[in-house]
């Protein structure tokens, strides 16, 4: 009885193994599609904001979009420090978030833009080694840049939205750890 109850530990345990690994090779695979939606899109992206740079600023409340492959982005968000261009949509969806980093809510010229997007690693997974300093920029699809610095990072729990989206931010960015459980969030101020 004892060697039943054995080898069905063995075979309970290989199977949670084999498990781990075709999940961690999913991410893995989620994380290289994301990696390259947001290369092909920037690539895309560039002539519009290269061209549309004499136009001027957007009003307070709007932003300027441009529309490629049936959605529509808002801008290029840089962070230098993790080596990151990205592409932001203009509004946030489930399925949206899975091709680059979406607009959660406010504007530029309003001093209250939110950013979110999955912890994928060539999105904001790596997001909680920025540094209070570091410069993020955000060029707008009429092709207008704005600078900030890092000036606060905080963990949150899963639903602080209020916390997200009110407070003397100019530009916040937020994704969830592993496991959904809280949301990192970096607060940038105009550089």
């Amino acid at each position: 009885m004892r060697n039943i109850a054995g080898r069905i530990l063995i075979v309970l345990g290989a199977l949670l193994l084999a498990a781990s690994l075709t999940l961690l090779g999913y991410n893995q695979w989620q994380n290289q599609q994301a990696e390259a939606a947001s290369r092909a899109l920037l690539e895309q992206m560039q002539p519009h904001l290269t061209d549309s740079v004499q136009q001027p600023p957007p009003a307070q409340n709007e932003m300027p979009t441009v529309t490629l492959d049936g959605q529509t982005y808002v801008g290029v968000l840089s962070i230098p420090a993790l080596a990151l261009e990205l592409p932001v949509m203009e509004n946030w969806s489930y399925p949206g978030l899975k091709i680059a980093p979406c607009r959660f809510y406010g504007t530029v010229a309003q001093n209250n833009l939110v950013v979110m997007a999955h912890n994928y690693r060539k999105h904001f997974g790596n997001i909680n080694q920025l540094l209070v300093g570091d410069a993020v920029s955000f060029t707008d699809a009429n092709g207008h840049t704005t600078h900030y610095t890092v000036a606060e990072k905080d963990v949150l729990n899963p639903y602080a939205v209020t916390e997200a989206t009110a407070g003397d931010y100019d530009l916040t960015l937020f994704t969830c750890t592993y496991g959904g459980r809280s949301r990192v969030t970096v607060y940038c101020n105009r550089a």
